[in-house]
């Protein structure tokens, strides 16, 4: 059996560095953090649409509606913002709560490239937090993919042996 292998390794004589362990090889960090930069910007571009959309509804009273038929008119439809109360449209699709849907199940799948990226760079619970905290903070996963994405850079180029060998 394979026996786990602690993230930071002290080495016993005074003045050396500290050894650095990854959860993978090189390869295996780099299409984590790749999956990673493209779900960080896809969740925080729908964050900002869903931000956008929330001030609608919520300041305006409009919703995101396509298709379907006027309900004072009884003309048809097209793409654009319609009442919410009384309902302006009639059949359509509401594009406010597909908004909803796709911001929720895309930041599922955000979480999911968070534990890859932090389980495989061995980092602390309070980074996999900072991740996490990139999809519901809006602009805050574009800032936070930044410098996580420089920092595995920078931690692969300081460690080339450290990436684990299968």
């Amino acid at each position: 059996m394979i026996e786990p292998k602690p993230a930071v390794q002290q080495n016993s004589a005074p003045g050396k560095t500290k050894k650095r362990r990854f959860g993978g090889t090189e390869a295996q960090i780099r299409s984590a953090l790749k999956f990673y930069k493209v779900l960080a910007y896809m969740t925080g571009g729908m964050l900002l649409l869903l931000c956008a959309e929330l001030v609608a509804r919520y300041a305006f009273g409009q919703y995101l509606f396509a298709g379907g038929t006027n309900a004072v008119t009884g003309q048809p439809f097209g793409l654009g913002f319609a009442d919410a109360e009384p309902k302006g449209v009639e059949g359509g699709v509401n594009l406010s709560v597909a908004v909803l849907i796709v911001h929720g199940w895309m930041y599922v799948v955000y979480l999911i490239s968070n534990f890859r990226l932090w389980s495989l760079m061995r980092w602390p619970f309070l980074k996999l937090i900072l991740l996490a905290l990139g999809g519901v903070v809006p602009f805050l996963s574009f800032y936070v993919e930044r410098k996580f994405h420089a920092e595995v850079d920078a931690e692969l180029a300081a460690h080339p042996q450290a990436a684990q060998r299968y």
